[in-house]
């Protein structure tokens, strides 16, 4: 087609035109680098615009007419603005047709003039390159700006990333501090749990060890009480066993002494009707007994308490072996008087019948008158085995005196001490044993005191250490504390000390002013005699002395004693040689008579009833029998007796019934008449109290318990 022909030919015109021989770059925009170099650079002219301002404008000018300059000034004055086409005499130069940058000037300067002469042509393509310039100044600067406006928005966007990495890094430290301290707390939670555990075992450990260290401690302790226990076991056993082997001894003394006596009874062999041999071989077989004790313990170190018990029967049966062959000589030696009487009587009946009516007379007063002789009837000694009694009670308590007269004479500040505070712990209980509330009665304590002041006389005994004055003391203190306290002992029962405001002395006063202190006194008395015999011997021996009425025995005036001898013998107190009036000297031995006959008939409640009473109502029968056999004594006799029968009838009568009813017959019928006969007028008043007390009790039968005894209900008090 011919407008296809030209269409190919105008495009072929177009690119062989200025602008088709252009190059264009359609990347430009990609090339950041060097449209930022560009943007940064100074702005340039095109090396073409100096050449043109000064040669092809003015030419243009010149030549066209007014109305075609108009258009062309326009743009040339456009062009010819600062902002657009600055003046560059560089540029100039460098694209001038001389320039010395071409290499060839010939060809440049063909090159030039034919550029010359293409400008000059067509000066609309001026106008078009300017345009193209302008274009791609606008372009580049809103490329700039867009580059600049992106920019900031990258810069924007990087301060963003950096301000949320930021964020992000503090985040990230926050939760990484938040994770270590969190790791620190849980580490030191660990730590502090192990810890506590740590102490707490370590607490629970020291808690065992305390508890390990106190049950050690406890059991050293009991270890060490166990080990001082049975050290003083120990020792008081062998002070116990010292003891008993000294009582051994003691009694096995006694035996032989007592065997002695028993072969001594063969001058009454003649008149006894019992076979004498018999006493003889079992007094033989009980030294035996107790000399085969004494040897066993030898062998065993110390007897045991069952062997000195053993002893002590044994003992106490040669005693009452004795004393059965006394009263067996005693009733023969009656009966022998009886039929020597009865043998007389026929004698006198057969010489009354011969010499007539005269015989027929009264016999004479069977007792002694006021100025008479003594009936022949009756003995005014006591009899030869009661006697040696006496005596061998006597003997013994010489000898205790002599045993501990070292530490009573000792001048040694230690053992002088030791003496007083010996002497405090066994006379201080016994006068606790009653207290006197006025001077006109006696109240008494409960039972339950008196058992204790029992138990601290009986450990003192013992040998074991009781309080005294705040101190320990013992009879292992010195080697004769025992028989210094078993004399201080068996003294203070017989003479404590009375108060002051009533009287002098207890044993024999306090009885006498207050009949019922008997009973407190003689039970106790009969009990530490139950267990400590040799305290019960020194009892008897003090109250024999003080009172020799209660063997019985009456002493005799000897040639040459002194006046003031015999009557402390009779019991008397003499003072400045004065004797004490007869009142006060019936009293006291009243008061003595009185705890006798309380002592053998009272019995220690706490005691072993299986054992006999070591003193008992056999010697207050045998003590009757012998004061009746006695020649009555003016005033003594029958204040004795009252007394005696008032606090031990009610007793004997229980014990021998039938036969202590004929006793009291035979003193009302036989006795009473003896001691009326010797009694003057002045002296009636004890004899008409005994008359009237036994009368009272032969007409209502019976004999009525003694005021203060002590019942069973005064022990549960």
């Amino acid at each position: 087609m011919p407008s296809e022909g030209r269409c190919w030919e105008t495009l072929k015109a177009l690119r062989s035109s200025d602008k088709g021989r252009l190059c264009y770059y359609r990347d430009w925009l990609l090339r950041r680098e060097d449209v930022l170099e560009e943007c940064m650079s100074l702005p340039k002219l095109s090396s073409y615009s100096g050449w043109v301002v000064e040669h092809v404008l003015p030419h243009m000018q010149e030549n066209q007419p007014l109305s075609e300059t108009s258009p062309s000034s326009t743009s040339a004055s456009a062009l010819d603005q600062p902002s657009f086409v600055p003046k560059s005499p560089d540029a100039s130069s460098a694209f001038s047709p001389a320039s010395p940058a071409t290499p060839n000037g010939t060809k440049g300067k063909d090159e030039s003039q034919h550029t010359e002469s293409m400008v000059l042509q067509s000066s609309r393509g001026i106008k078009v390159e300017g345009c193209v310039r302008m274009y791609e100044l606008v372009h580049r600067m809103k490329g700039t700006e867009g580059l600049r406006l992106w920019q900031e928005e990258q810069e924007r966007k990087v301060q963003a990333l950096s301000e949320m990495a930021s964020e992000q890094l503090k985040r990230f430290d926050e939760w990484k501090e938040l994770k270590q301290h969190k790791e620190f707390q849980d580490l030191r939670e660990v730590m502090e749990k192990s810890s506590r555990e740590a102490l707490g075992h370590q607490e629970k450990l020291k808690a065992e060890h305390r508890h390990r260290a106190k049950i050690l401690n406890l059991k050293l302790r009991e270890a060490e009480q166990q080990r001082v226990k049975q050290a003083e076991q120990e020792r008081l056993r062998k002070e116990e066993g010292q003891i008993r082997l000294r009582a051994l001894y003691a009694l096995q003394e006694e035996m032989l002494q007592l065997s002695q006596q028993l072969d001594a009874s063969e001058q009454h062999k003649a008149l006894l009707k019992v076979d004498l041999a018999a006493f003889q071989t079992r007094g033989n077989q009980l030294c035996s007994l107790i000399s085969g004790i004494i040897r066993a313990s030898s062998e065993s170190s110390y007897p045991t308490a069952e062997s000195q018990a053993e002893a002590e029967r044994a003992l106490r049966e040669m005693r009452d072996l004795l004393m059965n062959l006394g009263q067996e000589i005693t009733r023969a030696c009656e009966d022998k008087r009886r039929q020597d009487e009865e043998e007389a009587q026929v004698k006198l009946q057969e010489a009354q019948m011969q010499q007539g009516p005269e015989a027929h007379k009264e016999p004479p007063a069977p007792s002694q008158g006021p100025g008479g002789k003594q009936n022949e009837d009756l003995q005014v000694k006591v009899q030869d085995i009661t006697m040696q009694w006496y005596q061998q009670l006597q003997d013994a308590s010489m000898q205790c005196v002599l045993t501990f007269e070292g530490l009573t004479n000792s001048k040694d500040s230690q053992a002088k001490k030791i003496k007083m505070d010996l002497q405090k712990a066994a006379t201080i209980p016994v006068s606790q044993i009653s207290t006197i509330a006025d001077c006109r009665s006696l109240v008494f304590m409960a039972g339950s005191k008196l058992k204790e002041i029992f138990d601290k006389i009986h450990s003192l005994l013992s040998g074991k250490p009781v309080q005294s004055g705040g101190r320990s003391v013992s009879v292992t203190l010195n080697p004769q504390g025992l028989d210094f306290v078993q004399y201080k002992l068996a003294e203070k029962f017989v003479l404590k000390l009375y108060p002051p405001l009533c009287s002098q002395k207890q044993g024999e006063e306090e009885v006498a002013s207050h009949h019922e202190a008997a009973f407190p006194i003689a039970v106790v008395a009969s009990g530490i005699w139950e267990l400590h015999p040799r305290v019960g011997d020194l009892i008897l021996a003090h109250l024999h002395k003080k009172c020799p009425y209660s063997v019985p025995f009456y002493p005799t005036f000897k040639e040459g004693m002194a006046l003031e001898d015999y009557q402390r013998m009779l019991g008397y107190q003499v003072k400045d040689s004065k004797v004490e009036q007869q009142d006060n000297f019936l009293k006291r031995m009243s008061g003595m008579i009185r705890l006798y006959a309380a002592i053998i008939q009272l019995r220690w409640p706490y005691g072993n009833r299986q054992e006999i009473h070591p003193h008992g109502l056999n010697h207050g029968w045998r003590w009757l029998a012998q004061i009746l056999n006695m020649e009555p004594l003016s005033d003594v006799t029958a204040t004795l007796l009252f007394d005696f029968l008032e606090v031990c009838g009610n007793a004997l009568m229980k014990q021998y019934q039938v036969q202590f009813w004929k006793m009291l017959i035979l003193i009302k019928e036989d006795y009473f008449p003896r001691i009326e006969a010797i009694t003057s007028s002045g002296q009636m008043g004890s004899f008409i109290r005994l008359k009237q007390f036994l009368e009272k009790c032969l007409q209502h039968k019976d004999i009525p318990v003694p005021k203060g005894f002590l019942t069973s209900s005064f022990w549960r008090s």
